[in-house]
């Protein structure tokens, strides 16, 4: 069911995509909204009661629906696990936006790219060059990859039935709207949320860096792991990113132009300095991922049956 459930939702993302996900984001971060204005007195233990509130009543009804349909029958369970992969993979995203900021860049169209890159970033994109935006594109697109794809795979195999995907999206939301991907100090009401989703998201993100690696220059990308994804400052998007940059044999990271100057990063991956060719080749090694997750599935299917 775990295999069907996935490429259902993966073929209807692909003929469909899904504008009721971004409502129920809305929707939800609403309601995280009216949480954070009853419980937020800036004491970390109200953030996590806040933070129980918010997933675990959603988790509860998830699991109800899903273990009704399936007292029912099978195949409405197996309908129920398409809807929420459905509203929690967003693969269709990732590639629109990579193929109008590829055909931007080909096309000599800075303006249209940096418009695009600023839409997809959220921060203004105006003083980067064609390098940078092809270098900030490919890290969106791993990072997005890992997010929206691989991560809700890895989650909806471990977990029974939709858990996995609505814990991971639920702790993700919260996480960008409560926390902050910078250091929190340990007794404010946003740190739960952000420490909650680094160690839902512990295991996903490094079986996307495993997968990448495998996937690509598995040798090159097992030492940028090792050697550089310390130095990001979001641990997870570190080894994500190394991972993915020594697989394509390409350099991340690095220093960017913005409004104030330059900002600096960390350099990640080895080879070439990004350009257009590696976002044809980013997403390559990400279609290439997702072939080997569904080969794998239908492995463990086999000896599911067999067994």
């Amino acid at each position: 069911m775990t295999l069907s459930s996935l490429i259902f939702a993966l073929l209807l993302e692909q003929w469909r995509p899904s504008g009721d996900r971004n409502r129920i984001v809305l929707l939800f971060l609403s309601y995280a909204d009216a949480l954070e204005r009853y419980f937020n007195t800036g004491a970390r233990r109200h953030g996590v009661a806040a933070w129980i509130v918010a997933v675990v009543p959603l988790l509860i009804l998830t699991g109800w629906i899903y273990y009704l349909l399936y007292n029912l029958s099978p195949l409405l369970a197996l309908a129920w696990n398409v809807v929420i992969l459905y509203l929690t993979i967003g693969f269709r995203q990732f590639g629109d936006l990579f193929t109008e900021i590829k055909d931007a860049l080909r096309n000599g169209d800075l303006l249209l790219a940096r418009r695009l890159l600023r839409g997809w970033r959220g921060v203004p994109a105006d003083e980067l060059d064609s390098q940078e935006i092809a270098r900030n594109t490919i890290e969106l697109g791993l990072i997005h990859a890992h997010r929206y794809v691989f991560a809700i795979i890895v989650c909806f195999v471990v977990l029974p039935g939709p858990l996995g995907p609505v814990l991971y999206r639920l702790a993700e939301l919260l996480s960008e709207r409560w926390g902050s991907r910078a250091e929190q100090a340990p007794d404010t009401f946003g740190h739960f949320a952000t420490k909650a989703f680094e160690v839902i998201d512990w295991i996903p993100a490094r079986s996307t860096a495993v997968s990448f690696a495998i996937a690509g220059n598995f040798e090159d990308a097992v030492y940028c792991w090792r050697a550089q994804a310390a130095s990001w400052i979001d641990q997870a998007e570190g080894i994500i990113l190394a991972s993915g940059a020594g697989a394509l044999g390409v350099r991340l990271g690095d220093s960017l132009q913005e409004h104030a100057g330059q900002y600096h990063r960390p350099e990640l991956g080895v080879g070439e300095e990004a350009d257009m060719d590696f976002l044809q080749s980013t997403v390559g090694l990400i279609w290439r991922t997702l072939v080997l997750w569904l080969l794998l599935l239908l492995l463990l299917e086999i000896a599911s049956w067999a067994g």
